[in-house]
């Protein structure tokens, strides 16, 4: 195993990690069961304590 192929193994593995990544978190955003908590997240800042 030389340079070039940890180099490729790493962009390729590298790419398809960070887009399953990406993928995970895209699902768990948009998930209907999260909306209230994220819609309460949101108002945060402007409710008065």
């Amino acid at each position: 195993m030389n340079y070039q192929d940890v180099l490729y193994f790493s962009e390729t593995y590298g790419l398809l990690y960070l887009v399953l990544l990406f993928a995970i978190v895209l699902v768990y955003a948009l998930w209907p069961r999260n909306k209230k908590k994220f819609d309460d997240a949101a108002r945060m800042p402007l409710e008065e304590d």
